[in-house]
């Protein structure tokens, strides 16, 4: 049991939201319970992961995409559904976007990199003059297949594969979500990036390039960072953490 400030003090602090630039109001969204005994964590702030942390009697939910972007401007439709189910339930909403990405220790980036193994690892992947993403070399060159596969272990996840490039990756560029970044990659010669999802020009640009990309898929690339959280929340306050998981089709 933990007093819900004691909670959003330490995330804010810890995860330094104050010093991104972000169209995601990071921090607590919707305030509710005062005391939290159970912390729910999901990828995305939706009607189906407040109703499973309903369910799972949490007093607190931490999504990495939150509910408000940008300001509120209005409470009607689909804002006035979430605002009300959250607090007819008395659910704290806490979003943590890019400080997520870009943690050094419980960010989405650097917990991909470390299932890779990435080793020489330094800043990839700019976003307004912020890097999200970690570039590095395997501890052995592998094929995309053989890459790709170790996510597949991790996240339960089924990589999309453009193996336009070397046949035996050692330089990889990770950014999650639809960071991208692939003009980044290749000018800086990286032989496979590593995204969550990406567009429809990337594959003519891949294959002129001749750089291999890895798919993981937008919501996969993106759960271990609140897992992360959840599981340090536990240890740091004795709350117990509940991942939601409600995978989307991107």
């Amino acid at each position: 049991m933990a007093a819900t400030n004691e909670i959003v003090e330490y995330l804010d602090d810890r995860l330094k939201i104050r010093e991104f630039e972000d169209v995601s109001m990071n921090g607590l969204q919707v305030q509710g319970a005062s005391v939290v005994n159970r912390v729910a964590v999901a990828t995305d702030a939706a009607m189906a992961t407040y109703r499973r942390a309903a369910l799972e009697e949490c007093q607190m939910l931490i999504a990495h995409h939150g509910l408000i972007w940008g300001g509120l401007k209005y409470v009607t439709g689909r804002n006035y559904a979430h605002l009300k189910f959250l607090m007819d339930h008395d659910i704290n909403l806490y979003a943590a976007h890019l400080p997520l990405d870009a943690h050094p220790e419980l960010g989405n980036n650097a917990i991909l990199a470390k299932q890779a193994g990435l080793l020489k690892m330094e800043p990839f992947g700019s976003y307004h003059g912020t890097m999200l993403g970690y570039r590095g070399s395997l501890p052995s060159p592998m094929t995309p297949d053989e890459l790709a596969g170790i996510w597949k272990g991790h996240l339960g996840c089924d990589p999309t594969i453009l193996s336009f490039g070397k046949k035996k990756i050692e330089s990889v560029g990770i950014v999650s979500g639809r960071g991208g970044a692939l003009t980044e990659a290749i000018e800086r010669g990286v032989d496979c990036l590593v995204t969550g999802e990406g567009s429809h020009e990337n594959h003519h640009e891949a294959l002129e390039a001749g750089i291999n990309i890895i798919f993981l898929g937008h919501y996969y690339s993106e759960i271990v960072g609140v897992r992360a959280v959840g599981a340090e929340l536990e240890e740091k306050f004795g709350v117990e953490a509940v991942f939601i998981d409600e995978p989307t089709a991107f």
